[in-house]
């Protein structure tokens, strides 16, 4: 049968020792589309620009941090916490290991912080900066799966499915679900449908609609596809359901208890920024007399 050999280098460049990996690039394109993504928000809502750079910020290292120590808490905490050794490798992320379920609980508290700092002057509140921020994590989320498939890691179960991959980089000699292509596809779907909605009925929604269904969406997505995952550390073997599923129910249970309360209290949708104080009129300009 036919099968997708995949080597390809996770590094697209090398500089000599060092090198820029497809994985980098992925994680950093998904910033600067969420970064323009955004701008068109902020602007389509009256709400000031000056906002977009505090806000990257706050999600680059909400992200990088919480994805972290989700890993080294959730997955691996035998090891970054019962030796000295490994408790510094918690602050050495290039070292690899980012928990998307940590991330997320960052970005959680993160974007609670900044709607609290800047939302009231500026017409918002947290569920409307969440409504918008799950659109562009949606894509994020899209191409940071494609980087882990650059790096020929977190795949799936043997299958004898045509579209399976050997990974000979990891010494694979049986095809195994590409789950990684399968997350990036549902990411994709999700953040086109969810964009849509905000695009051609963000008037006719309440706020927490886009949040709500994102949490289902993206979680019950990756519930699902766990179940052909294999296991990312060794105790999950022992687990009916592994820590991925387990993070997950709290997601989607969240999601059901937003959509209730956003239809419920139907608060619309739309950022409400104070109006702008009307220019005084322009006194006449006087100009000098021309020298004769």
């Amino acid at each position: 049968m036919l099968f997708v050999h995949w080597h390809v280098d996770p590094v697209l460049i090398h500089l000599g020792s060092l090198g820029i990996r497809w994985y980098s690039l992925l994680f950093i394109s998904g910033f600067i589309l969420g970064w323009y993504i955004f701008r068109w928000f902020f602007r389509r809502e009256g709400v000031p620009e000056k906002l977009l750079d505090p806000l990257l910020y706050t999600l680059l290292i909400c992200t990088i941090v919480g994805a972290r120590l989700g890993h080294c808490i959730f997955y691996q905490p035998d090891y970054y916490f019962g030796s000295w050794a490994g408790f510094w490798e918690i602050f050495m992320p290039w070292k690899g290991g980012l928990a998307s379920h940590g991330g997320a609980i960052a970005l959680l508290l993160g974007m609670w912080w900044f709607s609290n700092k800047y939302g009231k002057p500026n017409g918002f509140d947290f569920l409307w900066i969440m409504d918008r921020l799950c659109i562009t994590v949606a894509f994020a989320g899209c191409f940071i799966r494609l980087g882990n498939l650059f790096n020929s890691e977190i795949y799936g179960d043997v299958t004898t499915l045509p579209w399976g991959f050997i990974f000979d980089l990891r010494g694979e000699t049986e095809p195994k679900h590409p789950t990684q292509l399968y997350e990036a596809v549902s990411y994709l779907i999700l953040g086109l449908v969810l964009l849509w909605f905000y695009w051609k009925r963000l008037d006719k929604t309440y706020r927490g609609f886009h949040f709500g269904w994102f949490l289902i969406g993206c979680f019950g997505a990756r519930f699902i596809i766990e179940f052909i995952k294999e296991p990312q550390v060794e105790f999950e073997n022992a687990m009916t359901l592994d820590m991925g599923q387990w993070l997950s129910v709290p997601f989607i249970i969240a999601g059901i208890a937003i959509l209730v309360y956003s239809y419920s209290r139907k608060i619309p949708a739309r950022a409400n920024p104070p109006e702008k104080p009307k220019h005084e009129k322009a006194a006449p300009t006087h100009y000098a007399k021309p020298l004769k």
